[in-house]
């Protein structure tokens, strides 16, 4: 299996979920399983059903969790120094071309991408049209809603 980019931050939420799986909720799901099942007849039971598929997801996303660290590529920005080019795990300040406004994302993992936090996927369109780029150039990114154009005004490490 290829080895799946991830900066820092993205592999410790990663353990602690994992972490939190395996301590909390898998215990939790047990034990509401042994309830379900003191109750008596559990060909009907909703509750035994309810805590049972609750198990399996909780199991399955845990063999998940653990494949994607087990093939984790780990990457810290901030031991990076790429001569102010835009890598995976940096942070890229933009200027929209077209309206004059200002944007800041960091490149990350597909697990970790979060719009609401800044953070795009290596694999998104602007990620891709960015990396290898460096302040100073001008990129035409094509996004769903049309081509834009993005000047890269600061690459950083952090």
């Amino acid at each position: 299996m290829p080895k799946i980019p991830i900066t820092t931050n993205g592999a410790e939420l990663l353990r602690a979920e994992l972490h939190k799986l395996k301590s909390v909720e898998r215990p939790n799901v047990i034990t509401a399983i042994a309830e379900a099942r003191a109750q008596g007849d559990i060909t009907e039971n909703a509750e035994y059903e309810a805590a049972r598929e609750r198990q399996g997801f909780i199991e399955g996303r845990i063999l998940e969790l653990e494949a994607k660290l087990a093939n984790a590529q780990i990457i810290d920005p901030r031991l990076l120094d790429d001569d102010d080019r835009v890598v995976f795990g940096s942070t890229v300040e933009l200027l929209d071309v077209s309206s004059n406004s200002a944007v800041t994302y960091q490149i990350v993992g597909e697990d970790e991408a979060d719009l609401k936090l800044a953070k795009i996927s290596y694999s998104s369109p602007i990620a891709k049209a960015l990396i290898g780029k460096s302040a100073g150039d001008v990129v035409e990114v094509r996004t769903p809603g049309g081509a834009k154009e993005f000047e890269i005004v600061d690459v950083r490490y952090v």
